[in-house]
């Protein structure tokens, strides 16, 4: 059997180590399966997810200098189809919801149809503003209570 990349195979855990576990392939060579690849969640002790002597499903993804293959077991995980409900993008607003000011107004008089240039003049004109007004604050606070000579 050759093992070729990005094929999933069935391999027995060998032996485990801070940074992952070696996995016996089907064909006899053994790859790594390293900490980063073994669930998708977080993993501090690979213990806590794999055992020695484990029949576990696999990906293989690539092969280092040495020959041994690098391996995945989050990767072989075929991918579950969500059972969530369709949540439209677009929400609509009650009638007790308050509308709330836009970072920046539109200048344009077609109000649907301004371009990208127009809106980044018009934000960088508010931001300007909004800088010079917390610019002016913070200077009144620091020259609050000091003693003019």
């Amino acid at each position: 059997m050759t093992l070729e990349i990005g094929s999933i195979v069935e391999g027995k855990v060998v032996s485990i180590t801070k940074f992952g576990a070696f996995i016996e392939l089907p064909d006899g060579n053994t790859g790594l399966v390293h900490i980063s690849e073994i669930s998708s969640e977080y993993v501090k002790e690979v213990k806590d997810f794999l055992k020695k002597d484990d029949k576990v499903k696999i990906k293989i993804i690539g092969k280092n200098k040495k020959g041994k293959f690098d391996l995945s077991i989050k990767q072989a995980k075929i991918p579950e189809p969500s059972q969530e409900k369709y949540i439209p993008k677009k929400k609509f607003k009650s009638s007790n919801e308050t509308e709330q000011k836009p970072a920046f107004s539109q200048t344009s008089s077609k109000k649907g149809s301004t371009g990208f240039e127009e809106k980044l003049a018009q934000f960088l004109k508010d931001s300007e503003e909004r800088l010079l007004d917390l610019k002016k604050n913070t200077e009144a606070k620091r020259n609050k209570g000091r003693f003019n000579r």
